[in-house]
């Protein structure tokens, strides 16, 4: 009898583990801003026309064929969200045991996490018509953090995703007008992430904790990109990147249980895996003068593949559950002004539209529809070097959510999510 009683309590703890199926990417994004002032600085709308900056190794690499001399730009960005969650209810599912007791607990303060995110592009010219370019950059990633007493950490506590990338590329200048680009990326995913167990009691200091750590994985994206010059003044730049499968392989670890016959029988290891979406953007760049471009851009997202979360175990026991996410649309608008012939500014506004209705939003990942505005300003202080602020405003909706997670269901909206991007880059011409 008695182990059958602790088999059913395993059975139990493994079903709260596929809560965290929920928080397999937590506030995890692709990024279009790289920190560099084409970029970060017009809410990425340049990127894919970007024919100037050794930074197109990544943005577009097709975009590379406009670069004449070998340089190097390295990057620096630090990302300072604002994530605060207001508790509208907490209420235990009507089948518990009244000794469970209330639900109890904060709302979580400000769970964002301030993020440093360097990178680094170098782009040589071969030939006449064939360059190479290498990007280090950290495309995909975030994360939250709620704290031990928050009134929802029976679905997350805390979760951080980082995504590596680094992409070598080719571009090759077909015609005066056509140019191609090809790279590919190697990404190195790492994640971890809490979540608590509630054993019965309504004090959180009393709860279990469930840890997911060392959670690691190797991919590669493929890029494609390509420029074509409409006319002298207009250029049109195409980036497609490929679906890449994400299955991070780690530790379970498990700190304050109660009954140590039954954590000794919970599985050890685990794997979470999801697909990255794939990704279409076109733009274009017209030169409205001799000081003045302007940018627009309009991509596509399939978030929908993302969607499917994969959870499984040492026993090979492999459970999906499904985040009902969409495939997400966006575009925007940039101007690039020149003040003199060694300085100039760049203003940019984008909008996102939202992966997720609200009644499937999860704690860990409250992303909402986005509005991007960006500003940037360069300057080159010597002919082989030059350098650039930049800052993007990302406001990420005041998105609403209700959750169930081990029995506790969830009520509240967030504020207006923001995340404020500032970074700056020193560029070296050889």
């Amino acid at each position: 009898m008695a182990d059958r009683t602790y088999g059913r309590r395993a059975a139990c703890l493994v079903l709260v583990l596929l809560a965290a199926t929920h928080a397999a990417h937590g506030a995890g994004f692709y990024s279009p801003s790289v920190g560099t002032p084409g970029s970060l600085g017009t809410a990425g709308v340049a990127n894919p026309t970007n024919t100037r900056g050794a930074d197109a190794s990544w943005t577009n690499p097709a975009g590379m064929t406009g670069i004449d001399r070998q340089h190097v730009i390295a990057g620096f960005q630090v990302i300072v969200p604002s994530v605060k969650f207001n508790v509208k209810g907490a209420r235990n599912d009507a089948s518990l045991p009244r000794r469970l007791g209330p639900v109890s607990g904060d709302s979580g303060g400000n769970a964002g996490q301030i993020a440093p995110i360097p990178s680094f592009f170098y782009v040589r010219p071969l030939s006449d018509r064939l360059r190479f370019g290498l990007a280090s950059t950290a495309p995909l990633g975030g994360g939250v953090d709620y704290g031990k007493d928050f009134v929802g950490r029976y679905a997350i506590q805390d979760v951080a995703l980082a995504g590596l990338a680094l992409t070598p590329s080719l571009a090759y200048r077909v015609s005066d007008r056509l140019s191609i680009g090809a790279g590919a990326s190697v990404v190195y995913s790492a994640l971890s992430q809490t979540i608590a167990l509630r054993q019965g009691a309504p004090d959180p200091a009393l709860d279990g904790r469930i840890k997911f750590e060392d959670l690691e994985d190797w991919g590669i994206q493929a890029v494609l990109g390509l420029t074509y010059a409409l006319s002298d003044d207009l250029l049109l730049g195409i980036v497609y990147r490929s679906e890449m499968d994400t299955n991070l392989e780690g530790d379970i670890k498990y700190e304050g249980l109660r009954n140590r016959q039954l954590a000794a029988s919970l599985p050890r290891d685990v794997k979470i895996g999801w697909s990255n979406p794939q990704w279409l953007e076109a733009g274009l760049r017209y030169r409205l003068d001799d000081r003045t471009q302007l940018y627009v851009n309009a991509g596509w997202q399939e978030w929908s593949k993302f969607s499917e979360n994969e959870l499984g175990f040492s026993n090979d026991r492999v459970v999906v559950s499904d985040r009902n996410w969409d495939n997400t649309w966006h575009g925007g608008v940039a101007a690039v002004r020149a003040l003199s012939s060694t300085s100039f500014v760049s203003f940019g506004l984008s909008y996102e539209s939202s992966p997720v209705k609200d009644k499937y939003r999860t704690l860990d990942f409250p992303v909402d529809e986005q509005w991007k505005l960006s500003a940037s300003y360069a300057w080159r202080h010597k002919d082989a070097l030059a350098f650039a602020l930049g800052a993007t405003l990302v406001f990420v909706g005041d998105s609403a959510l209700e959750q169930t997670a081990q029995r506790v269901t969830l009520r509240g909206d967030y504020d207006t999510n923001m995340l404020a991007i500032l970074g700056g880059t020193l560029r070296y011409d050889f």
